[in-house]
């Protein structure tokens, strides 16, 4: 598995993410996808974004700021990428910690298809109705019954799943992928996880329209792997939270593709 493959593609395509994401967020999603070498867009105006999604290379969708006005403005982009092909990345941030949340997530399960659906190991559980804890927006628990789970879904409905956490995971419905890098530093900083939604965008840009889920899931776990080898990489010098976000965003920049190939620590889940 080329991963450092997706990487060079991003960064010769510099594919065009348009991003209606968490305003606490907005900024660092915009960054990451940068460093990484896509272009961001964050646009949520009603009277444009069906006309932003449909020229864009992805669609970043991330909840963590939701209200009633954003999820319509979802659902009116969401569609207009469906219907031009345009891959979608879902994050449904903070899904089970209300009941507005939770159905929000489904209005938009229901209105549109997903390319990739992203969350931590709770809010997929949540979402996925096999069990899991969230607090606010942070995971608090996951289901053994996860992985069979995902797998399940993502056949179901030709979507890959990730499940970020402590380790990751990525089906296509076909295989379950545990991704074992990163660092701990990436959780004491604001909008990991969204900022790897973001990614996600750009990796799944520059896969070619009509490929099967397989392509979409290495593009993704592409993405998943760059973010959290860069994380180990910021980690060396970092003092704390502050320098190694900073960091972070630099060692994105310089990472290569032989990095990733070299560093990418990555088993298939047997038995699922």
């Amino acid at each position: 598995m080329n991963l450092g493959y997706w990487l060079e593609q991003v960064r010769e395509q510099r594919p065009l993410v348009h991003n209606i994401t968490n305003i606490v967020v907005t900024n660092i999603a915009a960054n990451v996808l940068l460093s990484a070498g896509a272009s961001p867009v964050m646009a949520d105006a009603p009277e444009e974004v069906a006309d932003m999604a449909r020229i864009a290379s992805a669609l970043a969708l991330n909840m963590g700021t939701i209200s009633s006005a954003i999820l319509d403005v979802m659902v009116k982009a969401g569609q207009s990428a469906n219907a031009h092909q345009v891959p979608i990345v879902f994050d449904p941030v903070g899904i089970g910690a209300t009941p507005f949340r939770s159905e929000a997530a489904q209005r938009l399960g229901d209105a549109m298809h997903f390319t990739v659906l992203r969350g931590n190991a709770g809010e997929v559980g949540v979402f996925l109705g096999c069990g899991g804890e969230v607090r606010g927006v942070d995971s608090a628990g996951a289901s053994a019954a996860l992985p069979a789970a995902m797998k399940a879904y993502a056949k179901a409905h030709r979507t890959v799943v990730v499940a970020t956490g402590a380790e990751d995971l990525v089906t296509d419905g076909e295989t379950v992928w545990r991704l074992a890098n990163g660092h701990p530093l990436l959780a004491s900083i604001t909008g990991s996880g969204c900022m790897l939604t973001a990614l996600l965008g750009g990796f799944v840009g520059v896969v070619p329209r009509g490929s099967d889920v397989s392509t979409y899931a290495e593009a993704a776990m592409a993405a998943v792997t760059c973010l959290n080898v860069a994380g180990e990489h910021a980690a060396v010098d970092a003092a704390g939270p502050g320098t190694f976000q900073a960091r972070l965003f630099d060692a994105l920049y310089h990472l290569t593709s032989d990095e990733v190939n070299r560093q990418a620590n990555i088993s298939v889940m047997e038995g699922i």
